[in-house]
């Protein structure tokens, strides 16, 4: 599914440069479901947006499928994002204005889906997590769980082979957390890629394996455990 090889990445901070990842190497099969962990300023962010297409990489190689990415036009980016992923993050990213339908529909408005046809799919993306019944209400009318639903059936609704979230339960109490782990790994029994960017040993626990990150480097698993004395090994 996806691949890095040497990745390198840099910042510039007035008139340094920071460097952020570092000869990053990592691999995910078609079908994982796979934590990435690490502390604040690890890099997991900015790996993140790497493996999303939303930034570029300054050394290595990105491999998604059978492309390499990199210095993507912003047209040729937004293909391969529409293509091949769905995005879930802990803020949920839902527009305000708009009702649950209306903002799982979004990505077919942009696609050029017909109104009619659009709307009748997002249903069926909204009962699939069991919210058809708050199709015609606001996010600000629902709770933490059910935008997060919402965010999870929009990132569906394109047929992604990768899902990636971004602290999908950073924003939610630990039985609501629960409930979406369950969907997550729901949609990961289909046989969607599911990368989750986590801080909870309890959400990484629940995946196949945890790749950590510190200092921008992929850590081995002994590493990790002697950097981190209460955290699991990574598998």
């Amino acid at each position: 599914m996806l691949r890095l090889s040497k990745v390198n990445k840099y910042y510039k901070v007035g008139t340094h440069s920071l460097h952020v990842l570092r000869d990053v190497d990592m691999e995910v099969a078609d079908g994982e479901f796979v934590a990435i962990m690490g502390a604040s300023g690890s890099g997991k962010s900015t790996l993140l947006n790497i493996l999303g297409i939303l930034d570029d990489y300054d050394s290595g190689e990105y491999w998604l499928g059978d492309t390499m990415i990199k210095d993507l036009s912003e047209s040729k980016g937004a293909s391969y994002r529409n293509k091949f992923i769905g995005f879930v993050f802990q803020s949920f990213n839902l527009l305000p204005f708009k009702t649950a339908l209306e903002n799982v529909a979004l990505p077919l408005y942009y696609q050029g889906v017909a109104r009619r046809k659009r709307n009748q799919i997002a249903g069926q993306y909204l009962e699939r997590v069991g919210l058809r019944d708050w199709a015609d209400h606001l996010p600000s009318e629902m709770s933490g769980g059910q935008k997060q639903r919402v965010a999870i059936a929009r990132a569906l609704i394109g047929k992604p082979r990768l899902i990636l979230a971004d602290e999908p339960t950073g924003a939610l109490d630990s039985e609501t957390s629960t409930q979406i782990m369950d969907l997550l790994s729901e949609i990961h029994r289909t046989g969607i890629t599911v990368l989750v960017v986590t801080h909870d040993q309890e959400v990484a626990a629940r995946t196949q394996r945890t790749i950590r990150l510190r200092d921008g480097k992929v850590v081995a698993a002994h590493e990790a455990s002697v950097s981190h004395p209460g955290m699991a090994a990574a598998t």
